[in-house]
């Protein structure tokens, strides 16, 4: 989930660069309605010093572009999985989807894994690349010098020609994405991506889908379960999305979520004691000099190199390290340097949340976001309705209130359906959704929003700071490996402290 125009996957730097994953014939998967033939992963380019774990393999499944025509053109999926390392009895696969909407799956499984050690114990671990995303036929949007524009947009307008600026290079984003990708567009929504699972977990050959959902991953997987509750196995959703939201309630909720955490983050810095806080004494004090840098960027950027920090880019990376409470303290030093005129550091957290890789391209991370957003709702919101949202929003948070997706959506050149609303598991096997009292990005309220609307769900809340409860709560991890592994449904109503 993104706080104003682009999406974030997991945060920071768990989203890395990646070629085209093998599909070499070393092996053969189970056969359902496709088949998956699992061998190296010599093509996929892991990021400097990065050893993919033992038992990684990699692999693509052929899946019908539009299902409404089964029989005509299809696209590849591109998959990877690490196999069960241990030595009891296996259970099978257990699926992961780690956000977005736009997060490579076969990017981000290997860098995740070792905070799955004990599920890896018992399952093989299996990613993807959802349609529209990096090897599954990815959405782009233009050349990366045009992303770059895009990504460096000044999304909180003070002045008219601010906004009109905003206003043009938004429509030259869409274009882009029109001409570049206009064939995959159409098909990127999650109905799609829940009957891609449905085309994987038969391939996979299991009997049920055992499945692991984070941030947009909770939606994907709250939708196939609405479509196929007949094969839902363990099911896992961590920091949950309420599918139902407008535009605006979305926006407003996100905007207090992340100005919290903000405020949160300026305490913490400021409880350290005088002189340990390089921001400030006190947090009034800290954030007087955030703002002033936060302005000073807007009439005249930073130059890093041969790039500008802007100050569009700096809210980016401030709002980046917000995900995670273990981030705070790079943040602390990413605005200190920037403080004193050096923005590499808080460029490099706006580069870590946008997909950009050292070699200036871009990954589908925030091309495939809008895409799949758009696809998933009907809602086209007038110009009048996001000046009230924005209003609304920079009330909250002159730093990180926008318009949200409403604007990019407005402008995009496809129908959108509003089937990924509806929510409804009825006739499934428990499934667990887990939400965080303090998650800036999808905030707690959206938990229990969730839960009642799948109808089959108990709510597992994970007192703390931060996007996503799993490997940073320790009791929170004890309940749901107790469920992924031994089966245990959580009691209604566990709450897990801090």
């Amino acid at each position: 989930m993104k706080i104003t125009t682009i999406a974030a996957a997991l945060p920071l730097a768990l989203v890395t660069a990646g070629g085209p994953a093998s599909a070499a014939s070393t092996g053969s998967g189970a056969t359902g309605q496709g088949t998956i033939t699992w061998g190296s992963c010599a093509d996929m380019r892991p990021a400097e010093g990065q050893k993919l774990p033992a038992g990684t393999e990699c692999g693509t499944l052929t899946v019908p572009l539009d299902y409404a025509d089964p029989d005509g053109e299809t696209i590849d999926l591109a998959l990877i999985r690490i196999k069960a390392a241990g030595s009891g009895r296996r259970l099978g696969s257990l699926v992961f989807n780690f956000g977005g909407p736009g997060g490579s799956g076969v990017d981000i499984l290997p860098l995740a894994a070792p905070a799955y050690t004990a599920l890896n114990t018992r399952y093989d671990l299996v990613s993807f690349d959802p349609r529209g995303v990096e090897r599954s036929s990815g959405v782009r949007c233009g050349s990366a010098a045009e992303t770059e524009k895009y990504n460096a947009a000044d999304s909180t307008p003070d002045t008219s020609a601010e906004r009109a600026q905003l206003k043009r290079v938004t429509a030259e984003f869409v274009q882009a994405c029109q001409e570049t990708s206009g064939e995959i567009l159409p098909h990127v929504g999650t109905i799609s991506s829940a009957k891609d699972l449905e085309r994987l977990r038969e391939a996979l050959g299991e009997g049920r889908l055992n499945y692991f959902g984070m941030s947009y991953g909770t939606h994907l997987g709250a939708i196939y379960a609405t479509m196929f509750p007949e094969k839902v196995g363990r099911f896992l959703l961590d920091a949950p999305l309420d599918p139902t939201l407008s535009f605006r309630q979305r926006t407003l909720d996100q905007m207090r979520g992340f100005q919290r955490s903000y405020e949160a983050f300026l305490a913490d810095c400021a409880a350290k004691g005088p002189g340990k806080c390089v921001l400030g004494a006190d947090r009034k004090s800290a954030g007087n000099k955030v703002r002033a840098l936060w302005k000073r960027l807007d009439a005249k950027p930073l130059k890093v190199g041969r790039r500008e920090l802007t100050q569009g880019l700096a809210v980016t990376g401030i709002g980046a390290a917000l995900y995670a409470q273990q981030a705070w303290p790079v943040l602390e030093q990413a605005l200190g340097l920037a403080l004193k005129g050096d923005g590499r550091l808080l460029l490099g957290l706006s580069d870590s949340y946008t997909g950009r890789k050292p070699d200036g391209t871009y990954s589908t991370l925030m091309t495939s976001f809008p895409a799949i957003s758009c696809a998933d709702t009907a809602e086209r919101p007038s110009a009048a309705e996001q000046a009230k949202t924005e209003a609304a929003a920079r009330r909250i948070s002159p730093m990180f209130g926008g318009t949200g997706l409403g604007s990019l959506c407005a402008a995009w050149p496809f129908a959108g359906s509003n089937a990924a609303k509806k929510v409804d598991a009825t006739g499934s096997a428990p499934i667990v959704v887990v939400a965080t009292t303090s998650d800036p990005a999808t905030p707690y309220a959206w938990g229990p929003k969730l839960t009642r609307q799948l109808k089959t769900a108990v709510l597992v809340t994970s007192k703390g700071e931060g996007h996503g409860a799993y490997g940073v709560n320790t009791c929170t991890t004890k309940v749901a490996d107790a469920y992924l592994i031994d089966g245990k449904v959580p009691a209604e109503g566990t709450v897990c402290g801090s």
